[in-house]
C-alpha cells in the first residue's frame, strides 16, 4: 500500500482538520486542573443533544457554534465534557442534555453536523464532532459490558468506570474504507445502493472486519459488492465521521479487470465513468452529483481534478 494524503486545495476533506483545538488529554484524570479550567473567566461551553447543537448564522454568510461562559452554562442534570484548548489558551466543554436549551436568542437554531459540518470554521467543527461521537457513545454505552452493572462517567467523559468489577470502557471507533476505484482506463468505478433514487452514485465503502488490514478490506469490499477484483491501493486520507462512530479511511485503487457484477443486496448498480461520461451525465440532470461533506466527494473530486460541474437547476 502507498500512501498519499493529498487534497484538492478548495475542498479539504470534512472533519479532517483538528482546528487548532488540542485536545489536552492528559488533563483529563487531573480532577483539580478541570475544576479550575471549568471557573476559568474565558472557559467556553455548549449543549449537545441528539447529535445537535445550537448555531447562529453570521452576517458575513457563515455559521458559528453558539458557545457561552462557563458560568452561565445550564448545569442541571447535564453531562461534562472536556473537549481540549484553542491557540489562545480558551478551554471548551461540551455538556450533555436531554434537550437543547431554549435559543439564546432569535437567530441561534438547531443543527446537526450534517446541516452545518461544512458551513462551520475548522474551530468549531472540530468541537462539535468531537462533542457529538462522545455524547452518542455515552448514551448508548451506559452498562458495564463484563458484569451488566451501571458505569460511572470519568476521565472529563472519555472514560466510562463500572464500580462493581472495576472495568474501564473507551469510546468506540468502528473503521470503514471507502474507496474510489478506477481502470486501466482511468475510468471510476461508482455504485449505486439499492435505497436511493435514481441517477445518485457514489464510491464504494464498508466496514473493516476482525482481523482484517486496511487493504484487504478495500479489496474484499470491492469484488463483494460490485464483483470487480482490486489491485494496488492507495491510502488518501481518513475522515471522523460520527453517525454514530465510524472512522472513515479513504483510498484510491486499481482494478485489475473491469468486470461488474454487484451484489444486489447493498448495490443495485455499478458503473465505469470517464471523466467526460460523469461531467456529461451530471450536467444533463442524469447523475446526481457527489456532494456533502462526506469523504467520497473529495475522493471523486481528486480523480475529477476539481470540483464536479453543476447540476441543472430543479
Amino acid at each position: 500500500m502507498t500512501t498519499s494524503t493529498e487534497q484538492h486545495p478548495a475542498r479539504p476533506i470534512s472533519f479532517a482538520s483538528s482546528g487548532g483545538i488540542d485536545r489536552s488529554a492528559g488533563y483529563r484524570l487531573d480532577e483539580a486542573w478541570l475544576a479550575a479550567a471549568w471557573s476559568h473567566p474565558t472557559t467556553r461551553c455548549f449543549v449537545v443533544s441528539g447529535g445537535q447543537a445550537l448555531v447562529v448564522d453570521t452576517d458575513d454568510g457563515g455559521t458559528e457554534l453558539v458557545t457561552m461562559p462557563s458560568f452561565d452554562a445550564p448545569i442541571t442534570e447535564s453531562h461534562r465534557y472536556f473537549l481540549g484548548t484553542d491557540t489562545d489558551g480558551v478551554r471548551y466543554f461540551a455538556l450533555q442534555k436531554d434537550a437543547l436549551p431554549g435559543r439564546m436568542d432569535d437567530l441561534a437554531r438547531p443543527a446537526g453536523l450534517r446541516e452545518a459540518g461544512a458551513l462551520l470554521a475548522e474551530r468549531d467543527t472540530a468541537l462539535l464532532v468531537h462533542a457529538v461521537a462522545l455524547e452518542n457513545w455515552q448514551r448508548l454505552h451506559r452498562f458495564c459490558s463484563r458484569c451488566g452493572e451501571r458505569t460511572v462517567i470519568a476521565a472529563a467523559g472519555h472514560i466510562r468506570r463500572c464500580p462493581a468489577c472495576g472495568a474501564e470502557h473507551y469510546p468506540r471507533t468502528d473503521p470503514a474504507v471507502i474507496m474510489l476505484v478506477t481502470d486501466d482506463r482511468d475510468r471510476a468505478l461508482l455504485g449505486r445502493q439499492v435505497h436511493w433514487p435514481e441517477g445518485r452514485f457514489s464510491t464504494l465503502a464498508g466496514f473493516v472486519e476482525p482481523g482484517e488490514s486496511l487493504e484487504n478490506a478495500v479489496i474484499r469490499e470491492t469484488a463483494e459488492e460490485a464483483g470487480v477484483t482490486v489491485g494496488g491501493v492507495e491510502y488518501v486520507g481518513s475522515q471522523p465521521w460520527p453517525f454514530p462512530t465510524t472512522l472513515m479511511l479513504g483510498f484510491m485503487a486499481r482494478a485489475v479487470s473491469p468486470d461488474i457484477e454487484v451484489d444486489g443486496d447493498e448495490i443495485e448498480e455499478a458503473r465505469w465513468f470517464s471523466r467526460e461520461e460523469l461531467g456529461g451525465a451530471i450536467r444533463a440532470g442524469e447523475v446526481l452529483p457527489i456532494t456533502g461533506i462526506s469523504i467520497a466527494a473529495r475522493l471523486v473530486e481528486r480523480w475529477y481534478g476539481g470540483p464536479l460541474p453543476v447540476p441543472p437547476r430543479g
